[in-house]
């Protein structure tokens, strides 16, 4: 059975986020409740777009507002991550680094119009065995 998982982002701009993570990403749109709310999905990942007059932006008992940004992130498999890569560069993406590669794959970072990460992940090809006869 696949569940799905939910991840919240807050946004500065919902209609924006909608359309980048739908354009660029692939995402499907679930619920509209801009400029509050948002969800979309991909797969069994459904990405809670909060904005700053939604109930997961109201502050914090301390004055702390949540906002946009950070390190953690969204980590999306693709096949090919060079054509991934060639393709939202075209698109005018913003990226915050190069792709890095290490032993269990290769990634980069893209950044979403408020500010928050989605890492591109591609693994490594796994080397075929040699057969025994």
């Amino acid at each position: 059975m696949s569940e799905t998982v939910n991840v919240r982002y807050m946004v500065d701009d919902v209609e924006a986020a909608i359309a980048w993570y739908t354009t660029h990403l692939g995402f499907s749109l679930l619920t509209n409740y801009a400029p509050a709310f948002a969800d979309v999905q991909r797969g069994a990942l459904r990405l809670l777009l909060s904005g700053p007059n939604s109930s997961a932006g109201r502050a914090m008992p301390d004055g702390e507002k949540p906002r946009p940004g950070g390190w953690n992130r969204i980590h999306l498999i693709v096949d090919d991550l060079p054509g991934e890569v060639d393709r939202l560069r075209a698109a005018g993406v913003h990226f915050r680094n190069d792709v890095v590669t290490g032993p269990g794959g290769a990634q980069i970072l893209l950044i979403d119009p408020s500010g928050n990460v989605v890492e591109l992940f591609q693994p490594a090809r796994t080397p075929t065995a040699p057969r025994v006869s």
